[in-house]
């Protein structure tokens, strides 16, 4: 679909999700479809609530995308999927499914995300493994690890946790 030149956008309705988590850890949230996959990974990283330290990369298929293709590019209609790696190490692997795309908005809308399961996990724990493994752990007060990863992660840290209000407010610093 090409740029509307008209004032008048398409809305992206996209859910990410970590792939291998479980329970799923995902969010669901809308921007414009004419923004670069640079600008989405920055808004992939405000949802996830990942802190941006890493390398990344899109890809669909077998082909890895250019930064500068813009999301109507790559995934123009509902039930288009690309993926999202994050952090080359730890190997964090997103699916990227536009859910809906909403015709013919006017102006240019905010990324806002509309919720979500499951709190991000913490940067450099080992990828969806580690994760699984420090979480074992932390839950198991005999874990001979447990003392380590409580140290590193702290105590207060839930993993069921999502709070729909901090990455509204991670996403209000994206200009429309």
């Amino acid at each position: 679909m090409e740029f509307q030149s008209d004032g008048l956008h398409n809305i992206c309705r996209i859910k990410v999700t970590l792939l291998e988590s479980d329970p799923p850890i995902w969010r669901r949230f809308e921007v414009s479809d004419d923004i670069t996959l640079r600008k989405l990974h920055s808004i992939l990283q405000a949802v996830m609530g990942w802190e941006n330290s890493h390398l990344y990369e899109f890809y669909k298929g077998k082909n890895y995308l250019s930064k500068t293709l813009t999301l109507s590019q790559v995934a123009p209609r509902a039930r288009s999927k690309i993926f999202y790696l994050y952090d080359m190490g730890d190997s964090w692997e997103h699916e990227i499914l536009v859910e809906k795309v909403i015709r013919n908005q006017e102006g240019k809308a905010r990324p806002v995300c509309l919720e979500g399961q499951m709190a991000c996990p913490p940067e450099d724990c080992g990828g969806i493994w580690g994760y699984d493994e420090m979480l074992a752990a932390m839950e198991d007060p005999d874990h001979p690890d447990r003392e380590h990863w409580l140290e590193w992660i702290g105590d207060d840290f839930d993993p069921a946790a999502f709070d729909l209000e901090a990455v509204n407010k991670r996403l209000r610093r994206f200009k429309p």
